[in-house]
């Protein structure tokens, strides 16, 4: 009873109440197909996309030229997976996490649920990190971090709970002031920008190259496990090369600028003997403009609402593929209890930002690698684009998943061995001078674990 009463009064303040049920053909209602770039336009223009590339000088020791190269592969590369999931979403009307369960099957994808909640939990503590510490800077130290966590995660929040439809009228506006101040950087941080030279080659220089791209890749390819929770109200036939390239460029887009950007402005602080963060490091580029620079900084801070949003509006959805209990239970009220979850995870980690967004972007391409390689695999090599779509609650309907989970962790073995981080380092990565090839080891097992081990499932259980 006292469900439905908080049912029905969320019903009535308008917020969304649909959860990760299939969106029938004939129910969708979103017909702007180029949302698919807005959306995530506005999610990866913003502050946290900079603080990434500020990253490539100080904290991996390489060269300017070589980092854009970097930037820019491993982006492409990231982004592959997040624009094809995307073309799922017209295609099946069911949410990302849902879609796992034809791979992974019941439980597998429970388990796979979980992986998703801490990177939905984790990459809001990240952004409201780097939003807060721009806050700080801006106050010269008098609102302290903890102030700004709260405030943006508040503002987070508001939109997220509200659902699908505000979210895109949201992200479908908050990309022009971000596009018009990062501009305006540009041309700032332009002339003051060190061409840090590349470092002499050597097996350590390959190795911090290799470990930056996996953080770049993890960044970018970090939206795969939400890319179809976004256009799921778009028509059935909706072209899904349009939705593809559209997404595609919505992300790889903003993430190499402004990464570039990052790397730039990093540099003028690289030969600052006071070093800085993220946040001093702009105000340093801002100061000329004065108090037109302040005015700048607090949208700066304010601009990664629009990176949060999906965090926190997916996050809700994982919640409900934990099972039907969970699934009873609105997504709006499992957004609420995130984000006071990340917010006390946040609060304590921005001490050590720097250490702390590399070792996470790296932990969560470790996962989203060979979970999305099973997926892929799935849907070309066995499925051949082809789901039984109305199946995906009925748990005697859907694969054992035990194929895709031996695969997951086979892969996730594989990252072990190649994994080069705080704390720890695989053999192999030891015996390449750090050298982080934990990503690359994972997609190849579960690659080649899951094609051997599908067909004997399929051949036990026919399905």
């Amino acid at each position: 009873m006292a469900t439905d009463t908080i049912e029905n009064a969320i019903a009535e303040s308008g917020i969304e109440t649909r959860g990760i049920e299939r969106v029938a053909p004939n129910a969708r209602t979103h017909m702007r197909i180029f949302d698919n770039f807005t959306m995530w336009l506005s999610a990866n223009l913003v502050l946290s996309t900079v603080a990434l590339g500020t990253l490539a000088v100080p904290i991996f020791g390489l060269g300017f030229w070589q980092s854009v190269a970097i930037i820019i592969i491993f982006n492409i590369l990231g982004v592959l997976p997040v624009a094809f999931f995307a073309t799922l979403g017209p295609k099946l009307g069911l949410r990302q996490m849902t879609i796992t369960r034809f791979s992974f099957g019941w439980w597998g994808t429970v388990i796979m649920a979980f992986f998703n909640i801490a990177a939905c939990i984790g990459w809001s503590a990240v952004n409201v990190i780097v939003g807060a510490q721009l806050v700080q800077a801006l106050s010269n130290g008098a609102v302290p971090s903890w102030v700004g966590i709260i405030v943006i995660a508040i503002l987070t929040t508001i939109v997220s709970i509200y659902g699908y439809k505000y979210v895109h009228r949201y992200e479908r506006f908050a990309w022009i002031p971000m596009a018009i101040i990062f501009a305006l950087m540009i041309v700032l941080a332009a002339p003051h920008t060190v061409i840090v030279p590349a470092p002499v080659f050597s097996l350590g220089t390959f190795a911090a190259m290799i470990s930056y791209g996996g953080a770049i890749y993890g960044f970018a390819t970090g939206w795969s496990s939400y890319a179809a929770d976004y256009n799921v109200n778009q028509p059935e036939d909706t072209s899904a090369s349009r939705v593809f390239w559209l997404t595609f460029l919505g992300v790889t887009i903003p993430c190499v600028i402004l990464e570039v950007l990052g790397l730039a402005v990093s540099t003028v602080v690289a030969y600052n003997p006071k070093g800085a963060s993220t946040g001093d490091t702009l105000s340093l580029v801002l100061k000329p403009l004065g108090g037109v620079g302040t005015f700048i900084m607090i949208l700066l801070a304010l601009s990664v609402i629009a990176n949060n949003i999906p965090n926190d509006y997916s996050l809700g959805l994982t919640m409900q593929v934990l099972g039907k209990p969970f699934q009873k239970i609105n997504r709006a009220v499992w957004t609420l209890i995130g984000a006071v979850i990340y917010i006390l995870i946040a609060i304590p980690s921005s001490a050590n930002f720097s250490g702390t967004l590399d070792n996470f972007l790296l932990l969560i391409a470790y996962w989203l690698a060979p979970w999305s390689i099973i997926l892929i695999l799935e849907h070309f090599r066995f499925r051949r684009g082809k789901y039984n779509v109305e199946d995906w609650n009925t748990r005697s309907k859907l694969p054992l998943g035990w194929a895709a989970m031996i695969a997951m962790l086979l892969g996730l073995v594989g990252v072990y061995f190649g994994a080069s981080q705080t704390l720890f380092t695989g053999p192999l990565a030891k015996a390449l001078d750090g050298m982080d090839l934990g990503l690359e080891l994972g997609v190849v097992v579960a690659a080649i674990v899951y094609l051997i081990l599908r067909p004997i499932e399929l051949k036990r259980s026919a399905r």
